[in-house]
Order: structure tokens, then C-alpha cells, then sequence
């Protein structure tokens, strides 16, 4: 977190990630995760996640917004809510891995998106 938000080195290579091999991301299930000292969680949070949803990832959610507060290592295993949630967030990417792999298993594709037309408001 720098300034309340992702720093620009980090979201340059997510950009880059995202628009060249975005193919390799679709229907991949993401989490985003911020780790701050005190502010900019629910900024990042927002910022992370609207990568995942431009490339058809299902957002695994918790129970509270991913982030965990610390200023210094170790500090925030310090934030049991924090931790609470984290723990929260690997059961719920592990049970949804395990409903794809099953979904699978038994012929249940992806779905296709509908591709075409790209609206321009500026006329």
C-alpha cells in the first residue's frame, strides 16, 4: 500500500499482465488481499478486484473486506479480525476450487462471453 492505493509499480504490472495475457486469467477464481497500517484498505481492495472482474474471474469473498493492518513485520498477525478473515478467505478459495474441479469432473464448462459491438459515447 503507498498513499492509500496499490503502488504504481504493482498496478503497471497488473495492467500489463491483465491486458497481454488476459486470456490466462479467465474463470480463474481471485482474491484480493491489503495490508496496510492504518487507511487505503478498502481503496486497494476496490482497485484489485475490478482486475479480476474485466477477465470473467469469479472474486472469492470473506467475511469482512480482505485486509489485515500492520506497520511493522509481524504486526499483523497482531489483528485478529484481520487474521480471522484471511483464515476465512483460504477456506473460501479452497471450497471454490474444489466446486470447479468438481463442476469439471462432471462436463460443466465455463461459459462463452458474447463478444461484438464496443459502445463509444463520444459521438
Amino acid at each position: 500500500m503507498y498513499y492509500a492505493h496499490p503502488t504504481g509499480r504493482i498496478l503497471s504490472v497488473l495492467d500489463r499482465a491483465f491486458y497481454a495475457g488476459g486470456a490466462a486469467f479467465e474463470h480463474k477464481p481471485g482474491a484480493a488481499i491489503a495490508v496496510a497500517r492504518r487507511g487505503g484498505i478498502t481503496a486497494s481492495f476496490d482497485v484489485l478486484n475490478k482486475y479480476f472482474t474485466i477477465k470473467q474471474m469469479p472474486v472469492v469473498a470473506s467475511t469482512y473486506w480482505n485486509g489485515v493492518h500492520g506497520r511493522v513485520p509481524g504486526e499483523a498477525a497482531l489483528d485478529e479480525e484481520g487474521m480471522r478473515t484471511m483464515r476465512n478467505i483460504g477456506h473460501n478459495m479452497a471450497w471454490m476450487l474444489k466446486c470447479i474441479e468438481l463442476g469439471r469432473e462432471n462436463g460443466i464448462e465455463p461459459p462463452v462471453a458474447e463478444t461484438g459491438a464496443m459502445t463509444n459515447f463520444i459521438r
